[in-house]
């Protein structure tokens, strides 16, 4: 199985004219397992007025739950450089916005939640007490029905925005966003790259949707 799943992502999403991707986090590791949770609600009031006769209320919001396993002993480098981009998920930004839209994507699972708590465990230190190894046990929650589009947003028909890395290329962006490395010629002629080979670190392009 673990040959032929793709690794989990979580997609930074908003909304202004369209559903548009801003930003993606890949997870290091496969989960080695997930839990999901949903309720029915049965308010505590009706309840007592009530004994005879229980009140539907609706559904609950739905709740994701899985470790995430990271681990930088090799590169020596600190693993709180990765799990930040996880934790940084609650955070308001500096305009006082709420944590961002997400979309958790793993095999058959397309979650759009977000990010409602994080707890680190970090196992592995270097001998300066820099952690190189750390375990984060979080949890997702359902984007409000209410808020999200009438239907289930895709990463196939979201636009993506990305910035480039040194090493990056159209084809694996192409293989990454669409399934099929042979479809880089669309972000090529979205973004007027004349040569795919000549791709500028830092410069963000745009991924169209499929």
């Amino acid at each position: 199985m673990s040959k032929i799943l793709k690794k989990a992502l979580i997609y930074v999403i908003e909304k202004k004219n369209r559903w548009k991707i801003v930003r993606e986090i890949p997870v290091l590791f496969y989960p080695s397992e997930y839990t999901q949770s949903k309720s029915a609600n049965y308010p505590e009031e009706t309840r007592k007025k009530n004994k005879s006769r229980v009140q539907f209320a609706g559904d609950k919001l739905e709740t994701l739950e899985m470790s995430l396993f990271f681990d930088t002993y090799e590169s020596n480098e600190d693993v709180r450089i990765h799990t930040r981009k996880i934790t940084d998920l609650m955070e308001y930004d500096r305009s006082g916005n709420p944590p961002p839209i997400l979309m958790f994507v793993w095999g058959p699972i397309n979650f759009t939640c977000i990010l409602e708590s994080v707890t680190k465990k970090f196992t592995m230190f270097r001998r300066d007490g820099v952690p190189v190894r750390a375990t984060l046990s979080v949890r997702f929650k359902e984007y409000p029905k209410d808020n999200a589009p009438r239907e289930k947003p895709s990463v196939q028909s979201m636009t993506k925005v990305i910035s480039i890395k040194s090493g990056d290329s159209l084809w694996a962006m192409a293989a990454t966003s669409y399934g099929s490395a042979a479809m880089w010629r669309s972000i090529a002629e979205k973004n007027n790259i004349a040569n795919p080979r000549l791709l500028v670190p830092g410069k963000e392009i745009t991924v169209p949707p499929l």
